[in-house]
């Protein structure tokens, strides 16, 4: 590593920075993409301005030993984001890495995979919160803002607070 590649390397960090704060991204997306580049900046001795696809992939393949499906994508996205918008270069590597894909829940269930949930259950206190939520129709969250005082027995209402379209039940 030579110290222009170094101080070259900070400039660009520092502009990287800068964009991400002016393209109006979240603090976290913020923190996750300028770790990347800090994190391939080091792998790479501060010279990443010209990364061919076999660096990349041998990047990518050491950073899943020891990092989630997660952290590589984020690594990813925050070098795409770095070549586009600080190098003005085209990101040609769009196809590197497929992580495999996550089975995902059904947003609706039916009465007997809610069944097989409560009975699965084994702490009465999770049971009754899912079997709340099913009853109701409500989102986790709507479900853990969830008060005693929103319980109207006597009317047999339940307020729920912070819901979307404010539902009452």
């Amino acid at each position: 590593m030579t110290s222009s590649s170094e101080s070259n390397f900070k400039q660009n960090y520092q502009a990287h920075l800068q964009h991400l704060r002016l393209k109006g991204l979240r603090p976290k997306t913020i923190e996750a993409y300028s770790r990347a580049i800090r994190r391939i900046g080091e792998y790479f001795e501060s010279e990443i301005n010209d990364l061919s696809e076999p660096q990349l992939i041998h990047y990518f393949h050491d950073l899943l030993e020891s990092h989630s499906w997660s952290t590589v994508k984020l690594d990813l996205y925050g070098l795409k984001f770095f070549y586009q918008h600080v190098l003005h270069k085209p990101w040609e590597h769009i196809e590197l890495i497929k992580p495999p894909r996550a089975k995902k829940l059904p947003d609706i269930i039916t009465r007997e995979e809610a069944a097989q949930l409560f009975n699965a259950t084994q702490k009465l206190s999770y049971r009754v919160f899912f079997f709340t939520l099913y009853s109701l129709g409500l989102r986790l969250g709507e479900g853990l803002r969830l008060e005693v005082g929103d319980v109207d027995a006597q009317r047999q209402r339940v307020h729920i607070r912070d819901a979307t379209n404010s539902r009452r039940f």
